[in-house]
């Protein structure tokens, strides 16, 4: 079994669910298998986004990439909320000399108030909790896509040249 993906990415991912309010945040293991909370950073209203506490979750945990949950509608359209989210995501990884993956985030937040609910966790006692969730639940669909997409190449490759 690989350690890391095929295509030589290696190290932990940093995940942010942006919000106007709250910035849920998740991390990777070392070798991409799995996605766990890490913490929730907060914006006061009319305030810039946390981007120098995001900088120092990234040195101190040794991020390699980053991927910053995309707000789609449902049709899969980007509106101005996306935009915003795409100009904090690439000055992140600028300011990081990181690369960034916008990642769909639709289903993140209902995945993630399920997930709360079904743990007995309150919805309004909890609201940092369930956005570490929603960065969690953007992360693992991130690394679960790697590893498939990884796996498809693999199986490509053991069949050329047999047929």
């Amino acid at each position: 079994m690989a350690d890391g993906p095929a295509d030589g990415r290696t190290g932990r991912v940093l995940a942010v669910d942006w919000g106007s309010k709250r910035f849920g945040v998740a991390l990777s293991d070392p070798g991409r298998l799995i996605a766990q909370p890490l913490t929730t950073l907060t914006r006061r209203e009319g305030q810039r986004p946390p981007i120098a506490a995001l900088l120092d979750l990234i040195r101190t945990h040794g991020v390699t990439e980053l991927v910053v949950g995309l707000p789609l509608s449902p049709e899969g359209e980007e509106g101005a909320a996306a935009r915003e989210v795409r100009t904090f995501g690439d000055a992140l990884a600028a300011r990081a000399s990181l690369p960034v993956t916008f990642w769909d985030e639709r289903l993140s937040t209902s995945l993630a108030l399920r997930s709360a609910r079904a743990a007995g966790v309150k919805d309004r006692d909890s609201r940092a909790r369930i956005d570490q969730m929603a960065a969690v639940a953007i992360l693992q669909h991130f690394l679960d896509a790697l590893r498939a997409r990884d796996a498809a190449g693999a199986e490509a490759q053991g069949h050329r040249g047999t047929e």
